[in-house]
């Protein structure tokens, strides 16, 4: 994979912390808003990346670049991908991977038809922790209660409340809690169960953007509740219960650390298994395969996911009467 780097933001020097710890993946490139160069030029010397771009467009033309990482505010995936696309790039997207599902399925259509490879990141549904998790579950007899509670103040909402509205409280950019973190427990536990029977979301709803939020997802036979809160902070976890034993696992949706799973009256056994510290390694190893094999099949299944992840989205913000992206302005 010669990957071309789109954005110079905190989740790129995530990934510029590990990824040259997987060799079938060079740094071609990287691009970022004009007026960005002294911090590309950093990061070209610390990381070895090839050539830097204050240009997107010059960047799709580059010839040794055959993967772009969208890693861009959420409002420009779309764009963005779109381009990649039409430039015959393959693409890894951030999450979330769109603002609506219509523009899901419109590059999902685009990838088809050029036979491209289109990926969105995200770090649980490739941990090792978390298909152990999915194991243990049949386990657990039938499911009858299910919850996940990822919740972290952020310091953006001091600025919010006093009438400045950065990207992650921004309508107009797709922001919110339900894009931003609840997003990660949406990811989890559908790819645990499948898409739900009905889907309500009960947010906290200030100046047009949910600051915070209960998602409630009906399975039929069990219930799921999925916090996600960005004005206020708890202790983060995921607890899934069946008739005979439980799953309980400390921290968030996006880490999936060790969890206990404890089969009905029996000691809680202590699960854990990584195969690197850092949480987007898993992922982007995944990705590095995937495209070299040029494995249509098993990025049509990825993809797949990503659009169920995308209705419960929709689903949640019909419920709410909230309005993302480009559609805040019809």
């Amino acid at each position: 994979m010669r990957l071309g780097i789109a954005g110079a933001g905190n989740i790129v020097k995530d990934l510029l912390s590990f990824v040259g710890e997987i060799p079938g993946i060079s740094l071609s490139a990287i691009c970022s808003r004009p007026g960005r160069e002294e911090a590309l030029q950093r990061l070209q010397a610390q990381h070895g990346i090839s050539r830097i771009y204050t240009d997107y467009s010059a960047m799709l033309q580059d010839v040794e670049v055959d993967t772009v990482y969208v890693a861009v505010p959420n409002h420009l995936h779309y764009s963005y991908t779109k381009d990649a696309l039409l430039g015959g790039k393959h693409v890894i997207c951030e999450k979330p991977f769109t603002s609506s599902l219509q523009e899901l399925q419109e590059l999902e259509q685009l990838a088809k038809e050029r036979e491209l490879i289109l990926l969105e990141a995200i770090s649980n549904q490739y941990l090792v922790n978390a298909a152990l998790l999915k194991e243990h579950l049949s386990g657990l007899g039938v499911i009858k209660m299910v919850s996940c509670n990822y919740s972290q103040y952020s310091s953006r909402y001091d600025a919010f409340k006093q009438g400045v509205v950065l990207p992650a409280f921004d309508p107009l950019m797709s922001g919110g809690a339900l894009m931003d973190i609840n997003i990660y427990n949406i990811h989890l536990i559908v790819g645990c169960f499948g898409s739900p029977q009905k889907v309500e979301y009960r947010a906290n709803i200030e100046r047009g953007i949910d600051t915070s939020g209960l998602l409630l997802l009906d399975y039929g036979d069990f219930h799921c509740a999925c916090i996600g809160a960005k004005d206020s902070s708890a202790v983060s976890s995921v607890n899934i219960q069946g008739t005979e034993g439980y799953i309980y696992m400390a921290g968030s949706a996006n880490v999936c650390d060790a969890f206990e799973y404890a089969a009905h009256q029996q000691k809680p056994v202590r699960v854990d298994r990584k195969d690197h510290p850092h949480r987007m390694y898993d992922e982007f190893l995944a990705f590095e395969q995937m495209i070299a094999e040029q494995d249509h099949p098993q990025a049509a299944e990825r993809l797949a996911h990503s659009e169920r992840v995308m209705m419960v989205v929709e689903q949640a913000k019909r419920s709410a009467g909230l309005v993302f992206g480009k559609d805040c302005k019809n």
